[in-house]
């Protein structure tokens, strides 16, 4: 029975198999595979971000107003400036900055605080949430792209061995 021609082909290369060809000499006691690992998860979430910021430009938006609008969308689509604020770790004069920037282009409202009427929420226009969920668009089909060759229980696989790294380094109380 002849043999099969590519049953004893290697697997197709990335850069980072180039990586640890240069780096395993210089570095003889780095484990291969912790290396090969944190090196390609580097790499994805540099190019998810380069997407992320390349879709939010695409759709009109500034990064921080698309993450304005994320964390109103995250909230229901409502919520209080100082909520908005915390949520993205800014200062008072930021946030009013970026929200009288958001109404101008119609994608939040001012409207009288259901909690206080001396205070306002902001509340997320259709307008709003249609420029916010077009650019989340953008990355939710590229994440599927690229996570689409793996099939259902390998994903589920992935996501439950990164959950178990995750949980290490949440367990030592540091910010990720």
């Amino acid at each position: 029975m002849a043999e099969h021609p590519h049953q004893h082909d290697a697997p197709p290369r990335d850069w980072t198999d180039g990586h640890l060809d240069r780096w395993l000499p210089v570095l003889p006691h780095l484990d291969p595979d912790i290396e090969a690992a944190v090196t390609r998860m580097q790499r994805l979430i540099r190019h998810l971000g380069r997407v992320r910021e390349q879709g939010v430009s695409d759709y009109g938006l500034h990064k921080h107003e698309f993450d304005t609008l994320h964390v109103l969308a995250g909230r229901g689509g409502h919520a209080a400036p100082s909520e908005l604020r915390a949520d993205l770790n800014l200062a008072p004069a930021s946030i009013t900055g970026r929200l009288e920037t958001l109404e101008r282009r119609g994608f939040v409202l001012r409207t009288p605080s259901t909690a206080d009427r001396r205070k306002v929420d902001i509340v997320l226009t259709d307008a709003g949430r249609a420029a916010w969920q077009e650019a989340l668009d953008v990355v939710g089909r590229e994440e599927r792209r690229l996570l689409g060759v793996l099939s259902e229980d390998e994903r589920r696989t992935l996501s439950e061995l990164l959950r178990k790294v995750m949980l290490v380094q949440e367990a030592e109380g540091r910010d990720s």
